[in-house]
């Protein structure tokens, strides 16, 4: 009798496991550290600024050649889903590449996207160390320099922080990015 139990215990277990990875979002629990960087138009964005809001973060680069404008092409996208539907939103995205990545730099980048820089912005402002350290505390993701090329290599995911600044969900922010369960989480935190 014991064995079925822990039979059908695991095989709920492998049920709950396999659910988890269906690419829509996985529910997180983390604290962003405080920060205080510089946006594309040359103004200080802090934790602080963002308290009381809910926002999306990525992170990407204006000289990658490899998934930066995919991401950035679907944050694009979440924006004007955004707007359509009156959602009010702040979307992040932080430069891995801050010594190359000024404002301006940042500002071309995202107007290429047709960024509307009311509730979007680009974060440069601070060294790689400090980002890299930022990134993995904050998100527990990593960020290294590719020895072998001018990229930096990182992740390809979309952070829902809430208005207390947890980060509550990750999403696929690349190949199968959920924007319907984006908008979905986004509106029950702000009910």
């Amino acid at each position: 009798m014991k064995k079925a139990a822990l039979g059908v215990i695991f095989g709920l277990m492998i049920l709950v496991i396999a659910a988890c990875g269906n690419g829509k979002s996985k529910q997180l629990n983390m604290q962003v550290q405080p920060f205080e960087f510089i946006n594309q138009d040359e103004k200080s964005v802090a934790l602080a600024d963002l308290e009381g809001k809910v926002w999306v973060a990525d992170f990407v680069f204006t000289y990658c050649s490899t998934v930066c404008p995919t991401m950035t092409a679907n944050m694009s996208e979440l924006q004007k889903r955004l707007k359509a539907e009156g959602v009010e939103a702040e979307l992040i995205s932080f430069s891995v590449d801050p010594e190359r990545d000024d404002p301006v730099a940042l500002k071309n980048y995202l107007s290429k996207f047709n960024a509307d820089f009311s509730n979007w912005h680009a974060l440069t402002g601070y060294d790689f160390e400090s980002i890299k350290t930022f990134v993995l505390k904050s998100f527990r993701a990593t960020i290294a320099k590719d020895m072998a090329s001018d990229q930096v290599i990182h992740g390809t995911s979309f952070y829902l922080v809430d208005q207390a600044g947890m980060v509550v969900a990750k999403y696929d922010g690349m190949t199968d990015t959920p924007f319907d369960q984006i908008m979905k989480d986004i509106k029950a935190l702000q009910e």
